[in-house]
C-alpha cells in the first residue's frame, strides 16, 4: 500500500511525486518552522518543477482544513471515547494535538495537493 510508485508513498514520505526519489523539502524535519516551508525548485533526479505556476500551493491550504479536522476528529474520538474526558479536557486535547501536529499537516497538505497535479513516471525508475 506504501510502495514506491503509489500517490500514498510520495505523501507520507515528501518525496518527488514523479520519481519518488528526492524529498521536495530542504528539510526533512517538519519541526524546524522556519524551514518548514523551505522545497527545492526542482527534482535533482528528473527536473520535475515543484511549483508549477506562481502561488500554486495556496490551494494547499483547502486541503489542509480537511487533513486538520482529520486531526481534530482523532483527538475527539480518543479522548473522549477512549480515556472519558470531560469536555473542557476533551477541548484542550484537539487544540494541542492541532498545535503539535501543525507542521506535519502543513507539509501533508502540500504533498497531497501536488500530488493531485503530477503522477508517478515508471520510466524514471532507476535501473
Amino acid at each position: 500500500m506504501f510502495k514506491k510508485g503509489t500517490k500514498l508513498y510520495s505523501i507520507f514520505t515528501g518525496t518527488c511525486p514523479k520519481c519518488h526519489e528526492e524529498s521536495m523539502y530542504k528539510n526533512k524535519n517538519p519541526y524546524i518552522i522556519s524551514e518548514v516551508l523551505d522545497m527545492h525548485e526542482t527534482c535533482s533526479n528528473c527536473g520535475t518543477k515543484y511549483k508549477i505556476e506562481p502561488s500554486f500551493f495556496y490551494g494547499a491550504m483547502y486541503v489542509s482544513y480537511a487533513v486538520g479536522i482529520a486531526f481534530a476528529v482523532a483527538a475527539f474520538v480518543i479522548s473522549f471515547y477512549f480515556f472519558n474526558a470531560n469536555i473542557n479536557i476533551v477541548f484542550i486535547s484537539i487544540v494541542a494535538t492541532l498545535m503539535a501536529f501543525l507542521p506535519v499537516i502543513i507539509r501533508v497538505s502540500r504533498n497531497i495537493w501536488i500530488n493531485i497535479f503530477m503522477h508517478y513516471d515508471k520510466s524514471l525508475d532507476k535501473k
